[in-house]
């Protein structure tokens, strides 16, 4: 919007209207973000990044995209919209937070391992009394959550290895689900590698702890995780992707973990650039001075972001901005047809190969 001198105009700053969307004149959650890329404030945000999305989806490098997620999304509802995204290519790597995989593996065990709607003004002692956890306006049940923390912290001493990876783990819990609806279950059986910075920051390290006190008294052990090789195997996949998309839910442990992949990056001698897309939905601010609200702006200071990415941020609840999102993508599905796949295989001294077919 400026011109040749490079000084603004009138003219041109006013030559683009904003969008009046029709609501009447909407059929599809795609055609209505992309209506919204026209309005204002958020709205345009959240249409934004949608376009971001396709352009990677669509780019001939094929880009792998990462999608970082924090938060209790699945709690919140959305373990299907996760699942789907992996399920149907629209991502290649997930790294999340302690807290959706265990809440994943939680609905997994089966029948009545649900999470239930509740109020925010519950009374909370009595909640106590009753052994119900509260997740603002969602209930959990604690008693089915220690036997869940038990039996994969059981699954886990099973495991015939000294170290593991937090790869390794979600690959080799995800064998024993049956469970199609699952984003654990969904990695496993389409070779998504599923990392997680902080499992001992879940009820899955709770599970974990159980089952290393126990093995102690038994005079066994049971393997350890080994946070370093998962961040140069995480590391890996961006020097070794001729381009990557990132899309950071929530913010939180895995939106570092994926930006400090670059750096990692360089210190090893490689010059990666960045990623070229970026995707942001948070409600957190930036001027509190936390990642989780931190600008991709920001992210290009530190060289994690390329310096000429394609991105966008929207503000707002991410069981709304990704819902919306991930249906408009479904909604497009033609994009999808025509796109290679991505298949990573890690060999016994954790080297990553990435083939594309």
């Amino acid at each position: 919007m400026k011109d040749d001198e490079g000084f603004y105009t009138r003219e041109n700053l006013l030559s683009v209207p904003v969008h009046q969307v029709d609501p009447a004149n909407v059929d599809t959650v795609h055609e209505l973000l992309d209506g919204m890329a026209g309005m204002s404030f958020q709205a345009r945000s959240l249409g934004e990044c949608l376009k971001v999305w396709q352009a990677a989806l669509e780019d001939p490098a094929r880009p792998t995209i990462i999608l970082g997620i924090a938060g209790s999304l699945i709690a919140g509802g959305m373990r299907r919209v996760l699942s789907r995204l992996v399920e149907h290519g629209l991502v290649d790597v997930v790294v999340s937070a302690g807290s959706q995989p265990y809440q994943d593996l939680y609905q997994a065990m089966g029948e009545d391992h649900d999470h239930w709607k509740a109020t925010p003004e519950m009374d909370d002692v009595k909640l106590r009394e009753l052994y119900l956890d509260r997740l603002y306006d969602t209930l959990v049940d604690e008693e089915k959550f220690q036997a869940t923390d038990r039996y994969l912290g059981e699954l886990l001493g099973k495991l015939d290895e000294d170290t593991i990876t937090s790869r390794e783990l979600y690959h080799y819990l995800g064998e024993h689900f049956d469970d199609e609806e699952s984003l654990v279950v969904q990695c496993n059986r389409t070779n998504t590698p599923l990392f997680c910075p902080a499992v001992n920051d879940s009820s899955l390290g709770i599970g974990m702890v159980h089952e290393m006190v126990k093995a102690k008294h038994e005079g066994r052990t049971i393997p350890t995780l080994d946070p370093i090789q998962d961040a140069y195997e995480l590391a890996q996949i961006k020097y070794k992707s001729e381009k990557t998309m990132v899309a950071y839910i929530a913010g939180g442990t895995p939106k570092n973990y994926i930006q400090q992949t670059e750096v990692i990056s360089e210190i090893l001698g490689y010059e990666p650039g960045g990623h070229q897309y970026a995707v942001q939905i948070t409600a957190d601010a930036p001027h509190w001075g936390g990642l989780s609200g931190c600008t991709l702006e920001e992210g290009q200071s530190w060289g994690k972001i390329a310096k000429n990415a394609t991105k966008a941020t929207a503000y707002c609840d991410a069981t709304i901005g990704l819902t919306l999102l991930a249906t408009a993508l479904f909604q497009n599905k033609e994009r999808l047809a025509e796109r290679d796949t991505l298949t990573f295989e890690y060999d016994n001294e954790g080297e990553l190969t990435i083939t594309r077919s």
